[in-house]
């Protein structure tokens, strides 16, 4: 397991560019952590830190699945908000699974609801809320 502490939110995006140094080849991670906890705005931070625009990352509450491209690298990056998810079955609806064999990242907060249906390789990473309001990273694979 590895960790990033997050002792502020000034300090979030030197955090973001650590996760991103620690990434290995798998494309699968499941965020977990508290209502509030921050896994969109870390979300949004890495995805700076891969080359997506500033105004680019935001939360996918409302659409589910929102598409992003590096400008540096021109890969693609999906980022899952599935916390309105109802059922297995509508993540089938949608295609998660061919997401997930697209080769492309593949970033899934509230990721419980499809955790059967998770590759064997996806990185867990739970976001921390400290009791001094700071934030740990910890890093499952």
């Amino acid at each position: 397991m590895k960790t990033i502490n997050i002792p502020t939110l000034a300090e979030l995006p030197a955090a973001a560019k650590e996760f991103v140094a620690q990434m290995g080849d798998e494309t699968v991670y499941a965020f977990t952590g508290q209502m509030g906890a921050g896994k969109t705005t870390l979300i949004a931070e890495i995805c700076r830190a891969l080359g997506v625009e500033e105004d680019a990352a935001n939360s996918p509450s409302f659409s589910l699945i929102n598409e992003y491209r590096s400008a540096t690298t021109a890969e693609l990056i999906y980022h899952f908000d599935l916390y309105r998810l109802e059922s297995l079955d509508e993540a089938y609806d949608i295609g998660v699974e061919d997401y997930f064999d697209s080769g492309a990242l593949c970033f899934i907060e509230w990721p419980d609801i499809i955790a059967d249906i998770l590759p064997d390789d996806t990185v867990k990473v739970e976001v921390v809320v400290n009791d001094d309001d700071s934030r740990t990273i910890l890093i499952h694979n």
